[in-house]
C-alpha cells in the first residue's frame, strides 16, 4: 500500500517545520470512517470519533502528524518503507487512508535489523549480496500467507548519507514493510545540537518517534541517541519529550497486550535515565525492549522489561562473519500469537538450528571445551555429553569468543578496521575435557523448549 501520489511527491521535495495554527482531517478505510485511532504531532495524541475525524492544534516545533495504524489494517508504504505520516506544511486537512487486511493479524511475524551500517560500496555488496537474499528466504520460511514486517533499529548507515537509497534498496527487496529508528551513524552533525541532528533521518523516514499496531502487539519507536554537539560525541538518552509523548500514547494499550518498544542504544546499559522509561513501562504485563548499538547480541531481564541487544547485520563492521562476541551477523525474527511470542536469532548463512558455536582448545595437556550460545538468557538449558555419556548441565561465563580472538584480537587485525577487538560475552560455557574423549555433544533448550545440537 502507497500513500497518495500527491503525498509522496510533497514529501519528495519539500521538507520544512509545520506552522499550522489547527489541523483537522478523517481516517477511512474502504470508504468507511475508522473510530479511535491516535493521531499525533509528536507532542499531543488525540483520537478520531465515531465519523473518523480528528482535531490537532500542532505544537511549534512539529514536523509531522503521524498514525498509530490500528490493527486490522496493512501498513501503509513507498517501496516497502513506513509512510505513516505526513509532513505539516502550511496545510490545515490532512487525512489518513487505510487498507484493510484479509485475514486476522493476530498472528504474525517480524524481523529485526541491527546495524546494517554501511560505510562504502563494499558494504552495500555485502548487505545486498548476503543479508537481503538470506533474509528473503527466511521470510519465505515463514510461509506465503504469514503477515511480516521488519524494523531496522538504528546505524542504518555509517555516516555516509548519501547510502541511505542503497538500504532502502535492501529493504525493497525484502518485499516487506518496514519501520525505521534513528541510530547515532545516522545522524547529522556540525548542523547544531540534538534538536536539528535528525534532519537527514526524517527526510528519508519521517518521525524519528512514533507508534503503530498490529494484533495484540503495539510497537513504539523512540529516539535514544542524544547528540551533544560536538563532533561525534552523543550518549544514551530519552528526551522528556518523547517520555511525555509516550505517556499519552500508552494510554489506549491494555496492560496486557504485547508491547515493543524499539530504539538504537540499549536501555538497561547505556540509556543514562532508562529509570524514567521503566516507570512508564510499569503497568504492562508483556513489555519487550528491541536495541541494537553494540554488535553483540545480549538479553537483559528486569523485572517485567526483557530487553533483547541485538547482533548486527554487518557483525563487526562487514570484517567477518561474527559480531565481537562470536554471534554470527545476522538478525532475529519473532512470531507473535495473540499475547503469546517467541524469537530467535538467524545467523546468515546458518540454518535457523544452528544456535551454538563449540571450540575444543588444547594447552599444556589440557583440554577446554567452549559453548557460546548466542541467544541464551537465564531460562535456557545448556547440557553436555562425552561419548555418549550424559555429564550434566554447564554454567554461563563471562569471557571471549576463541574465534573472535583468532579474527579480530590485535592491532593489526582485522583488515581494513581493526579498531574491533574482541569483547566479553555472558553466553559462554567452558568445561574440561579429558585427553581420552573422541566425542562432544552439547545441546541448549531455549525457553519455548526447542533443541539446538552440537559435536565435535
Amino acid at each position: 500500500m502507497v500513500l497518495a501520489a500527491a503525498l509522496t511527491l510533497q514529501f519528495k521535495n519539500t521538507f520544512g517545520f509545520g506552522t499550522a495554527t489547527g489541523v483537522t482531517g478523517q481516517v477511512t478505510a474502504a470508504g468507511k470512517p475508522v473510530a479511535n485511532v491516535s493521531i499525533s504531532d509528536g507532542f499531543s495524541v488525540v483520537r478520531t470519533g465515531k465519523d473518523g475525524r480528528y482535531s490537532l492544534t500542532p505544537h511549534e516545533s512539529a514536523s509531522f502528524v503521524f498514525i498509530s495504524i490500528p490493527a486490522g489494517y496493512a501498513f501503509p508504504h513507498e517501496n516497502q518503507i513506513a509512510r505513516h505520516y505526513q509532513l505539516l506544511n502550511e496545510v490545515d486537512k490532512l487525512d489518513f487512508s487505510l487498507e484493510p487486511l484479509k485475514k486476522d493479524d493476530s498472528k504474525h511475524s517480524f524481523i529485526v535489523w541491527a546495524d546494517p551500517q554501511v560505510k562504502n560500496k563494499l558494504d552495500v555488496a555485502q548487505m545486498l549480496e548476503q543479508s537481503v537474499p538470506d533474509t528473503r528466504a527466511t521470510i519465505a520460511s515463514l510461509g506465503a500467507d504469514t503477515l511480516v514486517h521488519g524494523i531496522g533499529v538504528g546505524d542504518l548507515v555509517w555516516d555516509n548519507h548519501a547510502l541511505f537509497p542503497m538500504y532502502n534498496e535492501a529493504v525493497a527487496e525484502m518485499q516487506i514493510p518496514f519501520f525505521q529508528a534513528l541510530g547515532n551513524h545516522d545522524m547529522d552533525y556540525r548542523l547544531g545540537d540534538d534538536s536539528t541532528s535528525d534532519q537527514t533521518f526524517k527526510k528519508h523516514y519521517g518521525p524519528t518517534y512514533y507508534s503503530f499496531n498490529r494484533g495484540r502487539a503495539h510497537y513504539v519507536v523512540l529516539d535514544d541517541v542524544r547528540y551533544l554537539g560536538k563532533e561525534r560525541e552523543y550518549d544514551g538518552h530519552i528526551s522528556q519529550q518523547q517520555l511525555d509523548w509516550l505517556k499519552q500514547d500508552l494510554k489506549y494499550v491494555a496492560p496486557d497486550d504485547l508491547l515493543f518498544i524499539c530504539l538504537h542504544i540499549p536501555v538497561y546499559s547505556h540509556v543514562k535515565n532508562n529509570e524514567d522509561l521503566y516507570k512508564l513501562l510499569q503497568p504492562f504485563k508483556h513489555v519487550h525492549i528491541l536495541s541494537g548499538h553494540t554488535h553483540y547480541n545480549e538479553n537483559n531481564i528486569k523485572a517485567n522489561v526483557y530487553e533483547h541487544n541485538h547482533g548486527a547485520v554487518c557483525g563487526a563492521w562487514w570484517t567477518g562473519p561474527v559480531c565481537e562476541d562470536g554471534t554470527p551477523r545476522g538478525y532475529a525474527i519473532y512470531e507473535v500469537d495473540g499475547t503469546g511470542l517467541s524469537w530467535y536469532y538467524k545467523g546468515v548463512g546458518q540454518d535457523k538450528s544452528k544456535q551454538i558455536a563449540l571450540y575444543l582448545e588444547e594447552a599444556d595437556g589440557q583440554r577446554t571445551l567452549t559453548a557460546n550460545v548466542w541467544n541464551w538468557d537465564p531460562q535456557w538449558k545448556v547440557e553436555y555429553w562425552l561419548d555418549g555419556d550424559y555429564k550434566g548441565l554447564l554454567s554461563s561465563t563471562r569471557g571471549l569468543d576463541p574465534l573472535t580472538v583468532k579474527l579480530y584480537k590485535g592491532a593489526d587485525l582485522p583488515n581494513p578496521r581493526p579498531f574491533v577487538e574482541p569483547k566479553e560475552t555472558n553466553h559462554l560455557f567452558l568445561t574440561g575435557i579429558p585427553v581420552e574423549v573422541k566425542k562432544i555433544k552439547v545441546v541448549a533448550t531455549d525457553r519455548f523448549g526447542r533443541k539446538y545440537t552440537s559435536e565435535i
